[in-house]
């Protein structure tokens, strides 16, 4: 499909960068640019509507509109329109741009909260296409200043009308009859005009199915297509090694940590590349895993690179490698942005020499002039996917490493099985012996002196707390609590004996190291944050985490803020205050179970937060709905996986749209 937004008709330069403000960046972009949802508009009869209900009517306009104007640009235009005989006062604010389009004698619709008392509709829009007798049903896009919900909609259909032999079916042919789908063309004329709801609802499926098919069809793709390859890394590990390590550690594994060291082991000496994930809850010892992984690595001969994703993450991790390695000769480095030049040369040096067997440092690692000797193991902490772009920039440098993650978001097995089909997934569930459990409080704001109370005996024993804020600033939009208001507030109760300060996404990387190495280092006794904490801190001295408005957030998202304390063998708190929701939040003070919280997150929300705020948009599904649509999802797995076999391959061309994708793909694998 021609995919240049600039040789859409009326669509120039201007228009392009208010396209590419909502992520709008070509023509595919713009005809999948789904409305989020629809208004119906059918008339309604003023005799029979509550007092301040929503209306539609159509009506005569009766008289000139007058235009009030107030400091700004704000503006309030009055005028009277006739409905079935009945005179009505319109009530309109900021639309005084309109006034031209208001003649009297013209019919216009009106769409508004409708004051009985005051025969007065307070209007939300005025259109100037009349309903008659018929139900319009209206898309509503996600808009920007400059682009409104009509515009957009006029630049899909000149597309749709006009472009027609570049929409083409992504789906085979068997399939599109096997289901009775409508063409493509035709279920994105329907979803952007559509005329009823039964045939939305038939578009709707149809992309929402191509969706997840094609989803699914390139994680399956991928998945059979490693486990066919015969090109793992060849390593001849003594085991015996491997136990004597094992031994050599001052606390006993548990029997989850067993078997996965025993499935990633298995993975290290095999014949395919190993691309698993790690899970389980903070301080399930992930980390111990990893580092039998990366001696593993090293008896094979190989160089392993772990990544954080925060300096002072890589910090700590640097730190716990060379206590558990410090019997060992084996040379470990640390490369980061605070790395000093003249240090950092020799370092690449080195590692490019093989004369470093272990590096420990941010995404920077698998990018730049860095070069190795020979990179065996790439494990990433923390979320950092390992996608197909960053493969692809070590297989330029002559690599093609076993890849672990490891991600203290535990998620639900079935979505899990589905999404991360590409990989295998380890789950580590069985906790340490003799770790506190954190104890979890539900407060209201009226409570919040209780919380204080909470906070000040804590700061007595010289311990540090967390205080989390889902907002920077103030909003018009959400009320709220800000950082700032935070930062006053406490302030006000522990500011003249103790220190205080805050850390949040909109500061530079050198001003959140600094924060986060002051709270590290006892130097702030209060950090006040957003969820930028979610991950990346280790601060065992920090015993309570107290998250405002916590209905805000995803059950996921607070588990992982609660992980942020109970760090140490001290016990810990989290308090979560809010006033709204606090039925489902409920689950947070009877559990500290990972696993079920994620089940319960994704029974309640949906796949959108189980990463977390900042991860929401990991999917980006444009219009199927994993929780909604799971059934769709699962037929569409079954449906890409039953078309990955010889017959498929014998037979390419003939899915000349699924082979372009596979060349997409092995060109970046």
């Amino acid at each position: 499909m021609m995919n240049n937004l600039g040789m859409v008709k009326g669509v120039g330069r201007k228009t392009v960068v208010l396209f590419e403000k909502i992520g709008i960046s070509s023509i595919n972009d713009l005809v999948t640019h789904y409305p989020f949802r629809y208004e119906l508009l059918a008339k309604t009869d003023l005799n029979n509507v509550n007092d301040n209900d929503r209306v539609v009517v159509e009506g005569i306009i009766e008289n000139e509109p007058i235009i009030i104007r107030f400091k700004g640009k704000m503006n309030k235009m009055t005028f009277r329109v006739n409905v079935n005989t009945v005179v009505v006062n319109i009530v309109i604010y900021n639309r005084a741009f309109l006034k031209s389009q208001l003649k009297i004698g013209n019919s216009i619709v009106i769409i508004g909260k409708y004051d009985r008392i005051k025969n007065i509709i307070i209007a939300s829009d005025i259109k100037f296409t009349l309903l008659g007798n018929s139900v319009k049903i209206e898309p509503i896009y996600h808009t920007t200043s400059g682009l409104s919900n009509k515009i957009i909609n006029n630049y899909i259909m000149e597309i749709l009308n006009n472009y027609q032999t570049e929409i083409n079916d992504l789906l085979p042919n068997y399939l599109k009859e096997k289901y009775n789908f409508i063409t493509r063309l035709n279920a994105l004329m329907i979803v952007h005009h559509p005329s009823n709801i039964e045939e939305l609802k038939k578009a709707q499926i149809m992309l929402k199915y191509e969706e997840l098919f094609l989803f699914m069809f390139k994680i399956n793709y991928l998945n059979m297509k490693r486990k066919k390859e015969d090109n793992g890394l060849i390593r001849n590990i003594d085991i015996s090694k491997i136990e004597s390590f094992i031994s050599s550690f001052p606390f006993l594994l548990t029997y989850d940590q067993k078997k996965v060291i025993d499935e990633i082991l298995k993975d290290l000496t095999g014949n395919s590349r190993m691309n698993r994930l790690l899970q389980g809850d903070v301080g399930s010892g992930k980390t111990i895993v990893a580092m039998v992984a990366m001696y593993a690595n090293f008896l094979g001969g190989y160089q392993t690179a772990l990544m954080a994703p925060t300096e002072i993450l890589a910090v700590q991790h640097y730190n716990n490698i060379k206590e558990i390695f410090k019997n060992i000769n084996i040379k470990i480095e640390l490369l980061i942005g605070s790395t000093d030049k003249r240090q950092k040369r020799k370092i690449y040096d080195d590692i490019e020499n093989g004369k470093i067997n272990i590096i420990v440092g941010t995404h920077a690692l698998i990018q730049g002039e860095l070069k190795y000797y020979n990179l065996g193991l790439v494990i990433t902490d923390e979320q950092q996917r390992f996608g197909v772009n960053q493969r692809a920039n070590l297989q330029n440098k002559g690599f093609m490493p076993d890849v672990l993650y490891m991600s203290a978001t535990p998620i639900p097995r079935t979505y899990a099985l589905t999404i991360y089909g590409d990989m295998d997934i380890s789950s580590i569930k069985t906790m340490p012996s003799g770790k506190k459990e954190i104890i979890t409080y539900l407060k209201t704001t009226k409570e919040l002196t209780d919380v204080l109370k909470i906070m000040w005996s804590e700061l007595e024993k010289n311990h540090q707390i967390y205080v989390v804020a889902p907002l920077i600033e103030e909003s018009e939009k959400m009320d709220l609590t800000n950082i700032n208001l935070l930062k006053e507030k406490m302030e006000m109760a522990f500011g003249k004996k103790y220190s205080i300060d805050i850390l949040h996404g909109k500061m530079n990387s050198n001003e959140k190291e600094k924060i986060m190495n002051q709270f590290y280092n006892n130097k702030i006794n209060i950090l006040i944050s957003t969820t930028i904490i979610e991950v990346g801190l280790n601060v065992q001295n920090a015993t309570v985490i107290v998250i405002f408005d916590a209905n805000y957030f995803g059950l996921a998202t607070l588990h992982q803020l609660r992980g942020r304390v109970g760090r140490n063998n001290i016990q810990s708190y989290a308090i979560l205050i809010c006033d709204h929701d606090t039925e489902r939040l409920k689950i947070m003070e009877k559990t500290s179970d990972g696993f079920l919280i994620s089940e319960a997150d994704f029974n309640f929300r949906g796949h959108g937060d189980l990463f977390g705020i900042k991860q929401s948009g990991d999917m980006n599904f444009k219009i199927a709905n994993l929780k909604k649509d799971f059934k769709i999802l699962l037929q569409a797995k079954e449906d890409s996986y039953n078309l990955l076999n010889d017959d498929f391959y014998n037979n390419i061309k003939s899915y000349s749209q699924l082979k372009n994708i596979i060349e997409d793909l092995n060109h970046l694998n």
